[in-house]
């Protein structure tokens, strides 16, 4: 809120002096009523009446005023709200992002965020001014009759013992059932992603009641909360109408007795009324306020997470390519010029948080234009072995180098720039073709992005488009079959010429003279100017049988080390992956 102080003054102080000349109009109808109407000058009305019309008008004024610099405030501060979880998000490691989960995080951006907006908007333009006016009522009251304001300071007390005792009920209530939204979210993304696999095995009815059962238990959770926040209203109309008659009886004997005048108590209901007004105001803000603290804590949460990354996205955004990013020239004084190590690992282990150890104990390094094939059954850590090269995790133990330096020492986008990744699912958005392929180098040339089109096999299918690389896919690229998907999803990894290609399973929907051809274009990659170490991970031997040397990985361990042909010799495991698909 420290960008929008002017706003979050202006709107409460305006507010106040809507407040404050509306406390003026009993005071007004009293004049009226006692010095126009008791004694028929007309004069006396006339003037009540335009002093009324003028309070009105003023007042009118300064509640849009406040209602503007309130709107301004409270969308500000969402739209930065939003901006700040954007980046924390963008600087959460992978490992974090999976625990937390994706569904959670679009109900915070989205649903947690407009109800701390929604009650931003109303504190600024409420919280001091339904105050303002009780309070402002019980002292106007004091000026009038002590004894009849007696009735108001008995009856605030009692309110703010309803209103305090019910929002310390409910704001744990309105936590729970924020993550009850989580849920249901959760759910709804799982059957829109996955309908196809629901209708293949006929779970539509089973989906429905999982849906159903969880919605029920949301809308119970929903209606319980709601009912204890609906006592506020009819719990202050109760005290307040009780309030009222007292007045009304006290004023009566008082007005019989001459120590007040008819003018005078219908002063003292009207501020009553006014009362009334503004603590129903006051408890539905309440009910705003303590929403809004339980979705403020789910954000801060979030906000509070450490980073994992190296660095925040305005961070690198703000910061330029630095000289210490280059390699490190010392390499010299340790291997020979031709056989310096583009990427090397020294004794690495890594463990999920939620999980048990995922590599351990891992050592090998590869040199310029190279091809390192990693195989390994399901779960034995191929993934998490190439994603700790561009810093998506971190080693736990040992030390993984790029070009003789940690990554961890690498400034995000210079590190980011040096690896060009084609993940094992393909992700690509909605925009042309060549939109996606310049998300890893918005400066390369057509004829870049079409020699990157052709490495990957990807030419053919593209250029028989009508618009070529201004073809308009879809989000997902759902109007692509699998093969499709992945060739371009490799095209973009090899668009910015990075120093290390990682190829994550990313051919597996390719067919075997697909496969064959793409791995011979990625060695022709390699050149006397542009020598990257490639990367691929496959569970196929056929995938890596042509690499400059092959990791086995079995249960996070490194098992074998070496070419095809060495490997089918003094490897057991990875003889028995290459028989078994051989035969």
């Amino acid at each position: 809120m420290k960008k929008y102080k002017k706003e979050s003054i202006l709107a409460p102080l305006f507010k106040m002096l809507e407040a404050a000349f509306e406390l003026f109009v009993p005071m007004v109808i009293a004049y009226v009523i006692d010095k126009g109407i008791g004694m028929s000058d007309r004069s006396v009305i006339m003037y009540g009446a335009l002093l009324l019309l003028a309070l009105a008008i003023i007042g009118l004024t300064c509640s849009v005023r406040a209602q503007y610099h309130a709107a301004k405030a409270a969308m500000g501060l969402a739209a930065d709200m939003r901006r700040e979880l954007m980046i924390k998000i963008q600087s959460l490691s992978f490992a974090r992002l999976e625990n937390i989960g994706t569904d959670t995080m679009i109900t915070r951006l989205t649903s947690d965020v407009n109800q701390i907006q929604n009650a931003v908007n109303m504190t600024l333009r409420l919280f001091s001014r339904s105050p303002f006016i009780v309070f402002g009522a019980v002292i106007m009251a004091f000026t009038i009759d002590k004894k009849c304001a007696l009735i108001f300071a008995v009856m605030v007390v009692l309110l703010t013992i309803v209103v305090y005792g019910i929002m310390v009920i409910t704001m744990p209530l309105y936590k729970k059932a924020q993550g009850g939204l989580d849920e249901i979210l959760s759910i709804t993304r799982e059957n829109l992603t996955g309908v196809r696999v629901i209708r293949a095995f006929s779970m539509e009815e089973d989906e429905k009641e999982k849906f159903f059962d969880k919605n029920r238990a949301l809308n119970r959770m929903q209606k319980s909360v709601g009912k204890l926040s609906a006592l506020t209203n009819p719990l202050t109309f109760v005290i307040v109408n009780c309030a009222t008659l007292v007045l009304l009886y006290t004023g009566a004997l008082r007005v019989f007795e001459g120590i007040l005048t008819a003018g005078q108590v219908v002063a003292l209901t009207n501020y009553m009324s006014q009362i009334l007004v503004e603590l129903i105001k006051l408890a539905n803000l309440i009910v705003l306020i303590t929403r809004g603290m339980a979705c403020a804590d789910r954000i801060k949460a979030v906000l509070n997470m450490p980073s994992d990354e190296m660095e925040t996205l305005d961070d690198y955004l703000s910061r330029p390519f630095d000289e210490k990013d280059a390699p490190d020239e010392d390499l010299e004084d340790i291997y020979p010029e031709d056989d310096k190590p583009v990427v090397e690992f020294k004794y690495v282990g890594f463990s999920y948080e939620d999980g048990g150890e995922a590599l351990s104990d891992i050592s090998f390094s590869a040199r310029k234009g190279e091809t390192v094939g990693v195989i390994g059954g399901t779960g034995s850590g191929k993934t998490t072995l190439v994603n700790l090269i561009p810093g998506f995790y971190f080693a736990k133990q040992g030390e993984v180098m790029l070009q003789g330096k940690d990554v961890r020492d690498y400034n995000l986008g210079a590190l980011r720039k040096k690896v060009g990744v084609a993940f094992q699912k393909s992700m690509l958005f909605s925009g042309t073709i060549e939109e996606n392929l310049r998300i890893a180098n918005e400066d390369a040339t057509e004829e870049e992005l079409i020699s990157a089109l052709k490495t990957a096999q990807a030419w053919d299918f593209v250029s028989q488009r009508k618009k070529g690389l201004k073809e308009v896919i879809h989000q997902g690229g759902r109007d692509l079959s699998g093969g499709q998907k992945q060739r371009l999803n490799i095209a973009r990894a090899l668009v910015g010429k990075p120093d290390v290609i990682i190829l994550d399973d990313s051919s597996s929907a390719l067919d075997f003279a697909t496969d064959a051809a793409l791995r011979r274009s990625l060695r022709e990659v390699v050149t006397d100017d542009y020598e990257p170490v490639v990367f691929i991970v496959s569970q196929r031997t056929s995938s890596v049988r042509n690499a400059d040397r092959i990791i086995v990985l079995e249960d996070g361990k490194m098992v074998g080390l070496g070419t095809h042909d060495e490997l089918l010799n003094i490897c057991s495991q990875y003889r028995e992956i290459h028989e078994s698909q051989q035969g």
